[in-house]
């Protein structure tokens, strides 16, 4: 796979959620008024099933010695009899695991759909993606990958998560980490990322299914590529290049392409049920899709207004739940 600007991942080796729980400590933090807590403190384990929070909780564990914060949305109809699925929402630079919780619409999906959502926090506001950027993790090298996968590890040891659907979605830099996991682990079984891009090393990525959305006209993260005019100077691929290369990693034929209004969809059909697709916002900017305007938090996060033409989550969600991991990996 092309790079760019290379950052401190490029001698990562894929990690597995086995590798991953080695060693972390969970204890809450807090949770929302009228749900109960849960708590592992001082067993070097999560807590048991019965005991996560119904609701949202936060959680913190310990990765290289710091400690990390994220939020866990528990529905109250989820059934816990069977498997279910985990989705990690990963907050965009100046943002946070709560803003993204109250912001994307995530926790009334996972209401309808029956599945976990987890909202993890970067340091500073700011993800670790490859490339120097973003932000002081960009700076310090930050192991943001081992955090998210370490997430995934102890969700999945407290709950009876589906672990080939696991899946990945983010705006902006968090869509960035998306990339990140998809070209550093095996992880994942999709991943969603909405106005972003890869930056750094991806050498040899594992297949994975891909939705991509993006607007024409955002400015951040240029939809033809090039750096963008932000307060974080993104220097990225074409997203057009960058979902042909994934569609080359998951050994695709080439894509059916289809417009209605606005949106211009591409999906190409590849082996083993993974597809790869690019969903195009003619006029759009730097936004989540669908989401609710805020003016006052959009300038805050450097974000435009939202654009009408779909719902980003909805989309997201139905491309995650019809591309599990296929048997095998």
């Amino acid at each position: 796979m092309a790079t760019h600007p290379a950052g401190s991942h490029a001698a990562r080796s894929v990690r597995t959620l086995v590798s991953a729980a080695v060693g972390l400590l969970i204890v809450v933090t807090g949770c929302t008024p009228g749900h109960g807590a849960s708590t592992g403190e001082g067993t070097g384990r999560p807590a048991a099933t019965e005991t996560v929070a119904v609701g949202s909780s936060t959680q913190t564990i310990t990765v290289g010695g710091q400690a990390r914060t994220f939020h866990l949305y528990r529905p109250a109809s989820l059934p816990l009899s069977g498997a279910v699925p985990l989705v990690v929402m990963l907050h965009g630079g100046y943002g946070s695991g709560t803003q993204a919780e109250s912001s994307y619409g995530w926790d009334a999906e996972a209401d309808s759909q029956h599945f976990m959502v987890a909202y993890p926090d970067g340091l500073d506001h700011a993800w670790d993606v490859g490339g120097g950027c973003c932000g002081t993790p960009g700076r310090t090298n930050v192991d943001d990958v081992a955090f998210i996968t370490q997430l995934v590890a102890i969700v999945s040891h407290a709950l009876p998560i589906d672990p080939t659907r696991v899946y990945a979605t983010g705006i902006s830099n968090g869509g960035m980490l998306a990339y990140r996991l998809a070209c550093d682990t095996t992880v994942f079984a999709a991943i969603g990322p909405d106005s972003a891009t890869l930056l750094g090393p991806c050498p040899a990525p594992a297949p994975v299914s891909v939705i991509h959305i993006h607007g024409t006209a955002d400015h951040n993260i240029p939809y033809n590529g090039g750096q963008g005019d932000g307060t974080v100077k993104i220097n990225g691929p074409a997203v057009p290049s960058l979902i042909a290369t994934w569609r080359e990693v998951d050994h695709c034929p080439a894509p059916t392409v289809g417009t209605a209004g606005s949106v211009t969809t591409s999906v190409a059909r590849c082996p083993a049920g993974r597809d790869v697709e690019l969903v195009t916002i003619a006029g759009a900017g730097h936004q989540w899709p669908g989401g609710e305007p805020k003016p006052v938090l959009e300038r805050v996060l450097h974000l435009d207004p939202p654009s009408g033409a779909l719902n980003a989550t909805d989309t997201i969600w139905r491309f995650f739940a019809t591309h599990p991991k296929p048997a095998g990996g």
